[in-house]
């Protein structure tokens, strides 16, 4: 049998997995469906395109980066706290494919189905690694050179353009002729093309949806012995520069019926999840990222904003006496190595110090700085890839 992208993407979301989405994100399974309808689409012509501005090479080498990562054996784990949610690659792989067009892609895809607006990110930040790791396994399994891949995809783009929902309007994606020709309706003459200055909406939430992603993705666990922290330029969490994200409010509640205000995805939502699991497992392979954790500039003074999250780690201790934790940093590879290593310490320092001053000092095993010695990202890496080496992360020891 003929290998065929799209049926088998479609092939992983069974009943059971669109179930386990909805749950997670809060939807219907009808939601569900009608949304991975264009998701799944979408996300393969995304790649058709990449192939076809002849990025082959490139394209393959993300979907042997994704194939790494082990999804297709655990694809279900991007709908559970356990799992982590968007994987960490996600983010990174959808901007290699739609750049800042996505915005306006995901927006056009919540407005069809009627999602909530993470939704179609949510689902995209699963579908498009699920995606390039089945073409880079078939690529690996049959030794496929760049051109076999090429043509096997020239081949498939029709039946993929075709499955885009015909009431999904795409419009605003310039440059993008697999978009163009999804965007012409059944009777064959293409839609007008919007202009003015409508750029404008589809560029802010373009702004918004890649940010959203970051987020999520920063949910997701950490190397063992691979916490992070800020770097010395920036330890900034949750924001880059002037833009901070939008996220989904939340209230935790503890054993002992404390209720935290947190956020869907944010440390407090996931750590709590985790001690609750009675088959998650202590150890150095489950770190927690701060998301509203900031320093002042090239220091490891933590700004006043920051404590609300460092008190809702001091509430989740104190409602598990018997769970211990050790406090992390990183940085990314900006900068002298020493300093970077220096600086990460200090800050994890700062955090395990206030836990200690706020009373849970017992359950605080330690803290340290692993500077960039584990950063993914080179120092000329746009800062967005970069950001995802800066964090300060707890690691559950026991519970």
């Amino acid at each position: 049998m003929s290998f065929n992208l799209l049926d088998t993407v479609k092939g992983f979301f069974t009943h059971e997995m669109v179930s386990k989405a909805a749950g997670y994100l809060g939807e219907s399974e009808s939601t569900i469906k009608k949304s991975l309808e264009a998701v799944i689409p979408v996300s393969l012509a995304g790649i058709v395109q990449k192939a076809e501005d002849g990025n082959i090479e490139s394209l393959l080498n993300l979907g042997k980066e994704a194939f790494g990562t082990g999804i297709l054996s655990k694809p279900g784990d991007n709908f559970s706290s356990a799992g982590g949610g968007v994987p960490s690659i996600g983010p990174g792989l959808i901007s290699s494919l739609f750049g800042d067009k996505f915005g306006s892609i995901a927006n056009a895809i919540s407005s069809f189905t009627g999602s909530k607006g993470t939704t179609s990110s949510s689902l995209f930040g699963s579908v498009v690694p699920l995606a390039l790791a089945v073409l880079g396994k078939y690529a690996s399994d049959n030794n496929a050179s760049p051109g076999a891949i090429s043509s096997l995809l020239g081949g498939m783009k029709n039946s993929i353009l075709s499955a885009i929902p015909s009431g999904l309007n795409l419009p605003g994606l310039p440059g993008g002729s697999a978009f163009k020709a999804a965007s012409v309706p059944p009777s064959g003459q293409p839609e007008p093309v919007s202009r003015g200055n409508k750029w404008l909406a589809p560029l802010l939430l373009a702004l918004a949806a890649i940010l959203l992603l970051w987020w999520l993705m920063k949910t997701c666990k950490t190397p063992a012995e691979t916490p992070v922290a800020a770097s010395p330029d920036t330890v900034v969490m949750e924001k880059t520069g002037t833009l901070t994200l939008t996220k989904e409010p939340l209230k935790v509640v503890l054993p002992n019926r404390v209720e935290l205000d947190a956020y869907k995805g944010g440390i407090e939502d996931l750590l709590v999840a985790f001690l609750n699991d009675p088959a998650s497992e202590p150890g150095k392979d489950n770190w927690f990222d701060f998301t509203d954790l900031n320093f002042k500039f090239g220091t490891a003074e933590i700004v006043p904003e920051s404590r609300k999250e460092i008190n809702n780690i001091v509430e989740i201790l104190k409602a598990y006496p018997n769970a211990k934790i050790k406090v992390g940093g990183y940085t990314d590879k900006v900068g002298e190595e020493a300093a970077n290593k220096k600086l990460s310490g200090e800050r994890a320092a700062a955090v395990a110090a206030e836990l200690k001053t706020a009373g849970v000092g017992s359950q605080v095993e330690g803290a340290e700085g692993y500077g960039s010695e584990f950063a993914k990202y080179p120092p000329t890496a746009p800062d967005e890839d970069r950001a995802k080496d800066r964090r300060v992360s707890v690691s559950v020891r026991a519970k």
